[in-house]
């Protein structure tokens, strides 16, 4: 192994921690304190060392949302394979989805939304970011679920369950909503379980 192998692993294990780090303060502290040295020192790493991968914080924050954001969505398709089939996996695929929308990262990424609302520069780094995480959790969506995308109705019913849960994951910021949440969800894919069986009724007509 020569000796550059090593050098470019730390400096991949660097950047990682730095991630990492930048989306566990933007959820704890905010936008405003979620600065490139505290991120640094949260992550162990020298400023100098946190400003060769990152020089400003904007690009920080948007490559730890890219980052966290891929391998979330990897770590839903990875786990399709232990969900259960028959009755029970809608609501086990839905579960899963609202995890998402009720982690760290998303806590994390409401601060940036917050904080692109009035700054037009980060704005234009955000919102592709966002439109290409949404493409992706679509594409999950209608993969987990056997939705046939080209049907507009199926192709709603899979955005409005998105959307549902990017509601029920705003309704968790400030207080806990698991126990109402737990209801909803259970609800809505008994409902959805539904309303997909009647489109696959009506495609065989």
């Amino acid at each position: 192994m020569s000796t550059r192998e090593p050098k470019q692993e730390r400096s991949r294990a660097t950047r990682q921690r730095l991630l990492e780090s930048a989306i566990d303060c933007l959820a704890d502290h905010g936008w405003q304190a979620t600065t490139v040295s505290v991120v640094a020192e949260h992550a162990g790493v020298s400023r100098g060392a946190a400003q060769h991968h990152f020089p400003t914080r904007e690009e920080l924050i948007t490559a730890a949302l890219e980052f966290m954001t891929d391998n979330r969505l990897a770590l839903v398709r990875e786990e399709a394979g232990e969900l259960p089939q028959g009755p029970e996996r809608t609501e086990a695929i839905l579960v899963r989805m609202v995890e998402h929308y009720t982690s760290p990262l998303f806590k994390a990424a409401l601060q940036v939304w917050t904080a692109a609302a009035a700054d037009e520069s980060l704005r234009e780094r955000i919102v592709p970011l966002e439109a290409r995480f949404g493409r992706a959790a679509h594409r999950a969506m209608v993969e987990l679920l056997g939705v046939d995308d080209g049907d507009r109705v199926g192709h709603r019913l899979v955005q409005g369950t998105l959307d549902m849960a990017r509601g029920l994951g705003l309704a968790d910021v400030l207080t806990d909503d698991s126990a109402r949440r737990t209801q909803i969800v259970r609800q809505w894919a008994r409902t959805l379980d539904a309303a997909l069986s009647e489109r696959a009724v009506s495609a065989q007509c």
